[in-house]
């Protein structure tokens, strides 16, 4: 509501007036009408990109499966994505990793109407830790948006169970190891609890599954640590050299000042 002024004839001067109640009213219910057009507009960019996005998500599909078929080249890309990746790797232990190196293939897929949730898809090799050849999670919102999640079950090997074997392992290790050993990977496949904060599904979908190679590629660190120690090992080796060039060549110079009194 733009401030209201009046002339004072009397006193020569210009006045402010607050609006009365009566035109605040009026400029909220204003205020009101223009904020639902807003929402209208809104909604309609919602539709749109939403359209948008299912035209350029089927466009991706044959760049995805010719991603796939080149990836099939490289042995354990994918344990090696998932371990270069800083919050999946915090999920992993050991006999997880070992377990990944069965798996072949990930593959995300979204749902026609993407609002409605996607599913993921690991394929592994003949392993000796679980007779599936495909373990998949999927997540769902109700038309009341409600989110909801379900997966495969396991079908572990005799003895080869990891979720059991983690919960193991921290009750004998105590509360100090609980912290160090996190839970088996694969019990995400069983955790339900909230599927609308499913952190590691989120994860996958919008960080590792558009571009992947980008993980593969992360040098590692320990490696990288190696190779400075070498090279600071190398400049240390040739300070070394330079300072016992530069004493051969002060006796060098003692032995010519003597050779010279001699003479």
């Amino acid at each position: 509501m733009m401030p209201i002024y009046k002339f004072c004839i009397l006193c020569n001067t210009l006045s402010f007036f607050p609006p009365t109640e009566k035109e605040q009213q009026e400029a909220i219910e204003h205020i009101d009408e223009v904020q639902n057009e807003i929402d209208r507009l809104n909604e309609q960019a919602s539709e749109e990109i939403l359209k948008v996005e299912q035209k350029y998500n089927k466009l991706r599909q044959p760049f995805f499966q010719k991603r796939s078929e080149l990836i099939a080249k490289i042995p354990n890309f994918w344990v090696t994505t998932f371990v270069n990746h800083p919050q999946v790797s915090a999920l992993l232990g050991e006999e997880d990793e070992e377990a990944l190196h069965y798996l072949s293939r990930v593959e995300v897929t979204e749902f026609e109407d993407i609002k409605s949730g996607y599913r993921i898809d690991f394929y592994f090799d003949e392993n000796p830790y679980f007779e599936n050849k495909v373990l998949s999670k999927e997540f769902h919102l109700n038309e009341s948006g409600d989110p909801s999640s379900k997966s495969t079950e396991i079908k572990w090997k005799s003895g080869k169970d990891l979720t059991k074997r983690s919960s193991q392992t921290q009750n004998k290790a105590g509360r100090k190891r609980q912290h160090e050993e996190p839970e088996s990977f694969f019990t995400w496949f069983t955790d339900h609890a909230d599927a609308g904060a499913d952190e590691l599904g989120e994860v996958i979908k919008d960080d590792i599954w558009p571009n992947p190679l980008q993980y593969y590629l992360v040098p590692d660190m320990d490696d990288e640590e190696g190779e400075g120690e070498d090279d600071e090992e190398d400049e240390e080796g040739l300070e070394d050299i330079d300072e016992e060039g530069d004493e051969d060549g002060e006796d060098d110079e003692e032995d010519d000042g003597e050779d010279g009194e001699v003479k």
